[in-house]
């Protein structure tokens, strides 16, 4: 069986309200959770918490951008992350996008791809506990050694878009991490990837048998991530740009409304997995056939489930 993972913290139930959930993962056939870092939590607190909750999860962040924490910082927390789940913690990095860089942390969002090549570089070092003085292209670091590495360092995986990061992926780093994709689109960035390294994609999954339903939560989701230029030009490649293009158009307009009228069913059936839980566990189990190495849920509410109920019912256990 593939690993199945699941993304902390659930989407409006509080962090510290996550316990009995997290310490449930293990026996319903769970094997991974992966945080994330937007505008809510931190991508480290919610992994630390669980890696004492559930020592049997694997635990990973999807992803910490390369530019919000400086170098050192990045291996310090990624150390502490490794201390507390030795052998289970894998460190996912990318660029993040403009919004978060730029717009709500005001730092430059430059040269993307050679600022996480340099960070991967500066990692691997730093991570196995040598002291570094480099000169990279986007950043310098003057002497910085930890003062504990970890004894297993951990992997490092990439947020990988399009060719040119996932073929850095492909080459020094472990694997790596996509989301927003359908399981015909697999096989596009094993492509790029090749058959070997690790690949982690979150999906998005509403548990409902109401399609409308479903359909009117995926077309809010898809216009807040379709519209950010990243996300709008991997979508390009992957060939939905014909597709999406009137979306583009209308929210570039300033017309909210018409954007999302305008998204084709096709395309929210193709990225949000839903259905009833049976349909979604079949839908996930997809994504593995066509070379998804490990899914990543990320449980959106519907069907009038709870937080827990839903976990439940989308566990590999469960069918």
């Amino acid at each position: 069986m593939s690993r199945w993972g699941l993304t902390i913290p659930l989407a409006g139930l509080p962090l510290a309200g996550h316990r009995e959930i997290v310490e449930s993962l293990p026996g319903l056939g769970y094997t991974d959770a992966w945080s994330a870092e937007t505008n809510g939590t931190d991508a480290f607190t919610p992994l630390a918490l669980a890696s004492q909750w559930a020592p049997e999860l694997r635990l990973g962040p999807a992803i910490v951008p390369v530019y919000t924490r400086g170098p050192a910082l990045l291996a310090q927390q990624a150390a502490t992350l490794a201390d507390l789940a030795p052998g289970r913690f894998v460190l996912g990095i990318g660029t993040s996008s403009d919004t978060i860089v730029e717009r709500w942390n005001g730092i430059p969002f430059e040269e993307p791809y050679k600022r996480t090549r340099d960070t991967l570089r500066f990692l691997r070092r730093a991570l196995a506990g040598e002291k570094v003085k480099e000169e990279y292209e986007t950043f310098a670091v003057k002497g910085f050694k930890l003062e504990s590495a970890p004894a297993t360092p951990p992997p490092i995986v990439l947020a990988a878009l399009r060719p040119g990061m996932l073929r850095l992926a492909a080459r020094e780093a472990d694997g790596a991490i996509t989301n927003w994709l359908a399981p015909k689109d697999v096989a596009t960035v094993r492509g790029e990837l090749g058959d070997g390294p690790e690949l982690v994609a979150r999906l998005f999954v509403c548990p409902t048998g109401d399609a409308e339903e479903a359909r009117a939560i995926g077309r809010w989701m898809i216009a807040a991530y379709m519209n950010v230029p990243v996300y709008q030009k991997f979508h390009q490649w992957l060939g939905r740009g014909e597709a999406l293009g009137p979306m583009n158009e209308a929210w570039a307009a300033g017309d909210r409304k018409k954007a999302l009228e305008v998204i084709p069913d096709e395309v929210v059936d193709d990225l949000i997995v839903h259905g009833t839980p049976d349909a979604c566990r079949a839908r996930i189990r997809e994504y593995v056939a066509a070379g998804l190495t490990t899914p990543v849920l990320a449980i959106v509410p519907g069907g009038g489930l709870s937080h827990a109920e839903a976990v439940r019912a989308l566990a590999p256990n469960a069918g």
